[in-house]
C-alpha cells in the first residue's frame, strides 16, 4: 500500500514540528518535552504523534531532515550559482549541519540505543552530493570520499560557532588545495 500524499495543511504541520524539534533537540537533548515541541509548532500534541509516533521517531525523522536539507541543496546551488561558488557554499552549510548534528547527539544515541539507525545512508547521500558539485567544479569526483573527510575534520577542529572565522578560512585552504590539484601536472611521490 502506497502512502498518501500529506495536505498542505498537514505537510506544514510536520515541517513546522520538524524545525521546532531540531531546535529543541540541539538545545535540550533527549529531555525536550514532546508537549513543548507541539506546543511552539502551534499543533497538539495529537498532531505530533499522528506524524510520529515515538519520541525516537521524531528525532530520527529530524536528523534525516537535516541531512535531506544539506543533500538536495547541491543541485539547487549549481543553478544559482558559479560552480566553484557552488561548492564552497555547500562547504560551509556541511559545517552547519555538523553543528546541529553535534546538539543533536544525545538525542540521537536514544535513537541508536532504541535500535534505530539514523546513520545508515548518511554517508553515500554525502558522497553523492560531493560527487555532483566537484565535478560540475571541473574537480575529480572520486576525491568525495577525501572532502567529506577533510570537511569532517575542519568541523572538529572549528565547527564551533564562535570558531567560524577559522572554519571560513580552512574551507577556503582546502578550496585551494582542490583547485591546485585540478592544475597541477601529477608529480609521483618519492
Amino acid at each position: 500500500m502506497t502512502e498518501r500524499p500529506l495536505r498542505a495543511d498537514a505537510r506544514r504541520n510536520r515541517e513546522r514540528l520538524l524545525e521546532v524539534a531540531m531546535r529543541a533537540f540541539s538545545e535540550q537533548g533527549p529531555d525536550a518535552t514532546l508537549d513543548a515541541i507541539a506546543r511552539t509548532a502551534g499543533v497538539g500534541i495529537g498532531t505530533l504523534y499522528r506524524h510520529f509516533p515515538t519520541r525516537e521517531a521524531l528525532i530520527e525523522e529530524v536528523y534525516r531532515a537535516e541531512l535531506t536539507r544539506l543533500c538536495d541543496a547541491a543541485p539547487a546551488l549549481l543553478e544559482s550559482l558559479p560552480p566553484d561558488e557552488a561548492l564552497r557554499t555547500w562547504m560551509d552549510r556541511f559545517i552547519e549541519y555538523l553543528a546541529a548534528k553535534r546538539g543533536l547527539a544525545d538525542a540521537l544515541r536514544v535513537v541508536i540505543a532504541a535500535g534505530g539507525q539514523p546513520f545508515a545512508h548518511s554517508r553515500e547521500r554525502l558522497v553523492g552530493a560531493l560527487a555532483v558539485l566537484l565535478p560540475a567544479a571541473g574537480l575529480d569526483a572520486s576525491s568525495s570520499d577525501d572532502v567529506l573527510m577533510s570537511l569532517n575534520g575542519i568541523s572538529l577542529t572549528a565547527g564551533d560557532p564562535a570558531q567560524r572565522p577559522q572554519a571560513a578560512r580552512l574551507l577556503d585552504l582546502l578550496m585551494d588545495g582542490l583547485r591546485y590539484r585540478r592544475t597541477a601536472p601529477a608529480v609521483p611521490l618519492p
